[in-house]
């Protein structure tokens, strides 16, 4: 398979003062003195839709956290079947420290720009610096929590709750990084293909597209052009879920 080459985002630039991810990324906690070293080290890429960042097995000679667009996490098993196991939205970290080999595919799924840092460099920072070590270690938690809830999600829930905990997942994140709760009416950018939300749930394309009509049927969301979706009432879609409006499922 030939290896796409990714299209350096040259003319990209970005104030860590200024940065959309700043207060999620892996950098929340630094001060100053210590976002003026990160900033030596730091480099941004972009990837347009369907390029691939890493193939499993490949080295990795940096880490990154994703500051715009949607990446997947994917494994390829001998035979040829593949399954998506993760999503990479704004402000995740992509690679791992002490590792130097990338443990899935990871392919943006929509245009993505990454803030990049070689990882030598950012791993002997690390050592000297514990507010990354510190901001690091939550988002591990966070990613650990985020995987079993998928397992709850591909094991458990309906194709309509699995539909409905993706999007409440993706609008809860853009709300997030706009600094508002996930309360009331909601409007995002639904950065997936129906194709791909079938593959990383487990769904034929038939049924995502059955349960998506479902759902704005009952005006549980509203389609506004291709891929824009606005939530009305963020309540009544944690209902569809079978999650309590904490995250946790209903009993």
């Amino acid at each position: 398979m030939a290896r796409t080459i990714p299209i350096e985002a040259g003319s990209y630039t970005q104030d860590c003062d200024d940065c959309p991810i700043r207060h999620r990324a892996v950098c929340a906690r630094c001060e100053h003195d210590e976002l003026a070293q990160l900033e030596k080290i730091k480099y941004y890429r972009s990837f347009e839709a369907g390029q691939t960042v890493a193939w499993s097995g490949d080295r990795m000679d940096f880490v990154a956290s994703v500051v715009s667009g949607i990446a997947t996490l994917s494994q390829t098993m001998e035979d040829g079947r593949r399954q998506m196991v993760g999503l990479l939205l704004p402000s995740d970290f992509v690679g791992r420290p002490g590792r130097e080999s990338s443990a899935y595919d990871v392919v943006a799924t929509s245009d993505l720009v990454m803030c990049c840092f070689r990882k030598k460099p950012f791993e002997e920072m690390m050592l000297r610096t514990p507010h990354i070590g510190q901001r690091l270690l939550e988002m591990t938690l966070d990613e650990l929590d985020a995987a079993r809830e998928w397992m709850l999600i591909l094991g458990r829930k309906t194709a309509r709750e699995k539909i409905a905990s993706l999007i409440a997942i993706i609008a809860r994140r853009d709300a997030t990084l706009a600094l508002q709760p996930p309360t009331g009416g909601l409007t995002f950018e639904l950065p997936l293909t129906r194709e791909a939300m079938a593959d990383y749930l487990g769904l034929t394309l038939e049924t995502v597209s059955r349960q998506i009509s479902a759902l704005k049927r009952d005006n549980i969301i509203v389609l506004e052009g291709k891929r824009q979706i606005r939530i009305p009432d963020f309540d009544a879609l944690i209902e569809q879920t079978g999650d309590d409006s904490d995250g946790g499922l209903l009993v």
